[in-house]
């Protein structure tokens, strides 16, 4: 496959010449791919042992998924503030949440709905998509129609402000064709010998160039980067934050993801992306540490100055979401309504949370758990 099929002709028109999968291997076969792809993999590496090695997983589950949760909706303009965020989740009702909390919610859902039945599952097929996009968007149709015509404009308020800037392809069978292409990539390991890194990067451009749905392709395509990583290996739950980086690095996101069908610019999108496993693995893993360490200090702390009872399932519960409520320590047969509630104001009283009345509604936030995850 030359480099000139990976340019499009025409942005105006459907790119339904959009090559299939492999790329040419000179794209990712040079030192600076090389060299980054270690790297990136020594930090992915570090997290996962670290991750593996903590006995409560529920400390992971609920805060960093939730986190990389907010990230990838902010990264399609869906803003909620943490407090929002919190309070909406520690409810545990997505039937009762509203607005962008509760997009926010349904991303990390699918996060987990998807790990979880990946688990049942050989390989990634084309229903695996369908499950994340309806997930998502808590939507009941799959791919869009063969005649429907999507067109991606520049954002912004620039000159070149509302110009279409990429048409995906479409027709009869033609999003089927492409995504069957891509799954055969990924997940023929055999076939298509490359490390699992390069691939979801490579994998990750053909999705979003695809662009099968109506809308949450974004969203969709980052549940896949990480159900990936978790299906080959590299981690054993998806609590890579990995959208941080994008978050922070936007324009970069979108200017490299057009190099691809403008320039035929594999490198520097592989390598962005290099860069953003690396990147966040760190993150991931400094904030990791920070919990575990507060914890353990909040810990000692209640073993010295409070008679509570059974300390050890008081702190472990406190760290599994920023806002707890009664209802949590009752729910989970922990101690008897009363006990729970005067335990949470004797920590209040300590300085260890924050007590709040929202709607008539007491929670109790964990205040170096927020300001961590806030970093």
């Amino acid at each position: 496959m030359s480099d000139q099929a990976w340019i499009n002709p025409d942005r105006n028109q459907p790119w339904n010449t959009l090559p299939p999968l492999p790329i040419p291997k000179e794209h990712y076969r040079n030192v600076k791919v090389l060299e980054q792809l270690g790297e990136a993999k020594a930090s992915l590496a570090r997290l996962h042992g670290r991750s593996a090695a903590i006995p409560d997983q529920k400390l992971l589950i609920n805060t960093i998924s939730l986190q990389e949760a907010k990230a990838s909706s902010q990264i399609e303009n869906i803003f909620t503030t943490d407090d929002e965020l919190y309070q909406a989740f520690s409810q545990n009702d997505l039937q009762e949440t509203y607005g962008a909390p509760k997009e926010v919610l349904r991303y990390r859902e699918a996060l987990w709905k998807g790990f979880h039945s990946l688990e049942q599952k050989e390989v990634f097929d084309l229903d695996y998509f369908i499950q994340m996009y309806r997930e998502v968007k808590e939507a009941k149709d799959g791919f869009r129609p063969a005649f429907t015509r999507i067109v991606i404009r520049q954002g912004g308020s620039g000159m070149n402000a509302g110009q279409v800037i990429y048409t995906p392809p479409r027709g009869e069978g033609i999003l089927e064709e492409k995504l069957s292409n891509l799954l055969d990539f990924m997940n023929d390991d055999q076939q298509y010998a490359l490390d699992p890194l390069l691939k979801m990067a490579i994998g990750h451009y053909q999705f979003e160039a695809i662009h099968p749905f109506r809308d949450g392709n974004g969203r969709t395509g980052r549940l896949f980067n990480i159900h990936y990583l978790t299906k080959k290996g590299l981690l054993d739950l998806p609590i890579l934050f990995l959208s941080r980086y994008i978050i922070d690095h936007k324009d970069e996101y979108y200017y490299l993801l057009a190099g691809v069908s403008q320039r035929s610019n594999w490198q520097d999108w592989i390598l962005y992306m290099l860069q953003a496993v690396q990147s966040t693995a760190n993150l991931t893993y400094r904030k990791i540490n920070d919990i575990l360490q507060a914890k353990e200090g909040i810990l000692q702390a209640v073993r010295q100055q409070t008679p509570i009872q059974r300390p050890e399932q008081m702190i472990e519960m406190l760290f599994t979401q920023p806002y707890s409520t009664v209802k949590h320590f009752t729910s989970e047969n922990i101690y008897a309504e009363n006990t729970a509630r005067s335990y949470l104001n004797q920590l209040t009283e300590l300085g260890v949370l924050d007590k709040r009345t929202i709607q008539g509604h007491h929670y109790y936030l964990n205040i170096d758990l927020y300001n961590i995850l806030s970093e």
